[in-house]
């Protein structure tokens, strides 16, 4: 294994994701066609994929956390951009804290402050 490369979100208005994407992230997406969007989130992948029909539920089977270092600041940006608040920011031991929203499309993007993980090569 060599580690996480990509995380994806299946959204029913690609062109209107690209757009909440690029605000939510401040960055833009670096590959866009009609059938992916890619975003370079710190060297990782951001994913978006057309899903057809309506937005449903979708499970929490699987959270993908984005490192950030203001864990309040980030959620409240998000927030403020539409999304809703799936786990306010909670600190889970010592300075470690996570958080997560539901974007437009009722997918969870998961946030982390975690101060002691560094990236390895």
């Amino acid at each position: 294994m060599l580690g996480l490369r990509t995380t994806i979100y299946k959204v029913n208005d690609l062109n209107k994701a690209k757009e909440w994407y690029a605000k939510a992230f401040e960055t833009k997406q670096y590959f866009d066609e009609s059938f992916y969007v890619g975003f370079n989130i710190g060297g990782y992948e951001l994913g978006l994929l057309p899903e057809e029909g309506s937005i449903k539920e979708k499970v929490d089977s699987v959270l993908s956390y984005w490192g950030v270092d203001d864990i309040h600041k980030t959620f409240q940006k998000l927030i403020e951009l539409g999304a809703i608040e799936h786990e306010k920011p909670t600190n889970v031991g010592g300075e470690l804290m996570v958080a997560s929203v539901k974007d437009p499309w009722n997918n969870i993007i998961g946030i982390i402050y975690n101060p002691e993980f560094k990236i390895q090569n």
